[in-house]
Formats: C-alpha cells, structure tokens, sequence
C-alpha cells in the first residue's frame, strides 16, 4: 500500500501571495484613478503598487514549487490574480488615453483565449505556463510600469515599444499553446 502525500493546506505563504496580489488590484485602481488619474506622484504611487503586485507573482510560484505548497486555491487563484492585474492596468490606461484600445483588445483577447484553451483540455491535464508565456508577462508588466510612469514623450515612445514587443510572445505564445492543446486533446 502506498502511503499518501499530506495534504498541503491551502493557507499559506504561496497562496497568501496571491491573495495579496488579488487585494492590491483594487488598491491599484483606486491609486491610478485618484485625481483624474493624471497626478505625477498619484501615477508613481500606482506604479509602486502595481510593481509590489507584479513581484508577487514571481515568487508565489516559486515558493509554492519550492516548498511543496502547491494547492488547487494556487492553481487557480494564481492566473486569474494575474489576469485581473494587468488587465485591470490595460483597460484603466486605455480609459485614461495613454494606451490605445487595441493594444488592450489584443491583449485581453489573447488571455481569454489561453484561458478557454486551459479549460478545454483540463481533464487531459494542465496547460501550464511556458518560457514565453512567462517572457510576455514580464514585458507586459514592464510596459505597463513604463506607462504608469509620469515619463517625457520619448519614455512613452520606449513603453510603446516594450508592450508591442509583449504583444508580438503573446500571439507567438498563443500559437504555441492552441498547438499543445491540441496535441493533449488527441494523445487521449
């Protein structure tokens, strides 16, 4: 007979993490909107708490791998924490006017996209994140700080440059995971 694994209690640090990550998206709103969201020390308070936010994400995974932590809460609490961050920063800075609409259409419709695709191949098993899932959250994330950031025209100009670069992995990357779907679909 072979003995179970513990069971892992769903508070802990890992899923503390994200549930922090998940508090701060409407602290992070509130933050960015204040003011008609165009204060300069407002728009850098909003960065800091989006950066706080962001960092979460790089380590509650790595802690929750780490230290044998990893919960069903985790797993899905964790993707839809990034969702609702950068989602929630896309479409208050295309409200705002500083990013256009379509960069933040794109972009959503991507994550709906992989995140259907995840649900559709569940019972297979779990689409998990690839390296180049993980660089376009990364170049998001830095876009997006760049555009909270109170920066002269030509820093626009560079966050511009940084979330087209994110919009270029995430099709790449969508691509990929619409083929590793596919493949887990038919390898029954």
């Amino acid at each position: 007979m072979t003995a179970r694994p513990p069971e892992v209690s769903a508070w802990n640090l890992a899923n503390g993490l994200t549930t922090l990550r998940l508090v701060l998206v409407p602290v992070f709103l509130v933050v960015l909107l204040h003011s008609g969201g165009h204060q300069s020390s407002w728009r850098i308070a909003a960065c800091v708490v989006f950066g706080i936010a962001s960092m979460t994400d790089r380590f509650d995974g790595e802690v929750a791998r780490r230290r044998g932590l990893v919960t069903e809460f985790g797993k899905l609490a964790d993707p839809i924490a990034d969702k609702l961050l950068v989602g929630a920063a896309l479409i208050a800075l295309s409200a705002l006017g500083d990013l256009s609409w379509w960069l933040t259409g794109i972009v959503l419709a991507r994550e709906v996209g992989v995140t259907a695709l995840r649900f559709w191949v569940i019972r297979r098993g779990v689409l998990a994140a690839s390296r180049g899932g993980k660089a376009k959250t990364l170049l998001q994330s830095v876009a997006i700080g760049l555009y909270l950031l109170p920066l002269p025209a030509a820093g626009h100009w560079v966050a511009f440059g940084v979330m087209l670069a994110g919009i270029v992995v995430a099709l790449v990357t969508a691509a990929d995971y619409v083929l590793r779907a596919q493949r887990m679909r038919h390898s029954g």
